[in-house]
């Protein structure tokens, strides 16, 4: 048994989910979030035993949606405005924060195993929420602060020609990961120039 364990991260970009519709699913451009520390994933989960002849004779699962934990640098205010669906002002420089805008994105970045290994990950559809940050005043020491952002992961309404159930029906998704060692014929550059599904990769 080989046993490995994550140790890095890096290259967080996201791209509008444009349309998700039962015939189609489209994305906007890809562009970068900003530097990233960190990623946490948990998943909201459950088994319920039901109980027959006074035993647990079935078990009932349920999955929830993902809360993605990202650790970032300061975000650029036209990124900060673009995840929330807040309005930012190019040419003046300045973000006016207030009512947003519901947006869906599918976020993309890269982990590496501690045998060098990186695994290239596309989750396909989330919100994110407003990014905690805290600011504090300078001293002779060398503290800074990043912000905090949570993307909440869905399923897609999109359902995959090359995803099938045991009945050959497409299914939904909520993420795809490649194992770069297993698969050698794709890029990163490839990987991330569009976001990627069950059947583009799968086609590519």
């Amino acid at each position: 048994m080989k046993v490995e364990e994550f140790r890095g991260v890096r290259g967080a970009v996201i791209a509008e989910v444009t349309k998700d519709t039962a015939e189609e699913i489209t994305f906007g451009e890809v562009m970068s979030l900003a530097g990233v520390s960190e990623i946490s994933k948990s998943t909201e989960s459950s088994n319920e035993p039901h109980y027959y002849d006074n035993q647990p004779m079935v078990t009932v699962s349920s999955t929830g949606n993902d809360e993605i934990g990202v650790n970032t640098s300061a975000l650029p205010l036209d990124v900060y405005a673009k995840i929330t669906g807040q309005n930012y002002n190019e040419e003046k420089g300045v973000l006016i924060e207030g009512e947003r805008k519901q947006k869906y994105f599918a976020f993309g970045y890269i982990t590496k195993l501690t045998d060098g290994t990186e695994m290239f990950v596309w989750r396909l559809k989330g919100t994110f929420n407003i990014p905690d940050d805290t600011h504090t005043t300078e001293d002779d020491g060398t503290e800074a602060n990043g912000q905090e952002v949570t993307f909440t992961g869905i399923n897609t309404t999109h359902r995959f020609a090359k995803l099938l159930d045991k009945n050959s029906n497409p299914k939904s998704a909520r993420a795809v990961t490649v194992d770069t060692s297993a698969n050698k014929s794709i890029t990163e550059s490839d990987f991330f120039a569009k976001v990627q599904t069950p059947d583009t990769i799968f086609t590519e």
